[in-house]
């Protein structure tokens, strides 16, 4: 018979809470990681501040793996931001983290969701097509670092019924994935 003290110890914890200003040590090394030196400690303190932003964290075992932010702007959420560590990524972190955005949002009484993307990030743009994001237009020259297309990426009405169908499904499959401890 197993020990119960190993499985648990085996069984990844997986969580996501709002971000703190404690955790931007933790946050600013997967920014790099993932984007560069796009934004600073001092623009997520910032970020912080603003009352029409909500960032979060996600964590497994403790640990900060990846983060996402966005601004409630009148009905609409803006995603500003994802990442996910890179040895990370393919466990569904992102996937678990849009969802709870999603979520997030509606209660703050959003109706459409919108993201920038960057035109050859094709991953990020097939999660977002996933969950009902289309790109109805380009920003010319938007990233600074290389002067690269981004996408601009809208969804439906998120209350309307097609809509919520297709979240309650996509959440029930999430749901019923376990998390990967990663590598």
């Amino acid at each position: 018979m197993e020990d119960a003290g190993n499985v648990a110890a085996a069984t990844p914890h997986f969580t996501i809470r709002p971000m703190a200003e404690e955790d931007i040590p933790d946050v600013v090394p997967i920014e790099i990681a993932c984007f560069g030196e796009r934004w600073t400690a001092s623009i997520f303190y910032s970020e912080l501040a603003n009352p029409n932003a909500s960032y979060f964290v996600a964590l497994l075992n403790g640990r900060i793996i990846g983060f996402i932010g966005y601004w409630l702007i009148l009905e609409e959420a803006h995603i500003t931001t994802l990442a996910v560590e890179p040895r990370y990524r393919r466990n569904h972190i992102a996937e678990r983290m849009l969802l709870y955005v999603i979520d997030h949002s509606k209660e703050a009484g959003t109706k459409w969701m919108t993201l920038e993307v960057r035109k050859s990030n094709v991953a990020a743009q097939r999660l977002y097509e996933k969950y009902g994001f289309k790109s109805l237009g380009e920003r010319r020259r938007y990233y600074q670092d290389n002067n690269e297309d981004a996408l601009v990426m809208w969804t439906e009405n998120i209350w309307h019924e097609p809509f919520l169908s297709k979240h309650q499904e996509l959440r029930q499959k999430m749901d019923a994935t376990p998390v990967a401890a990663g590598s």
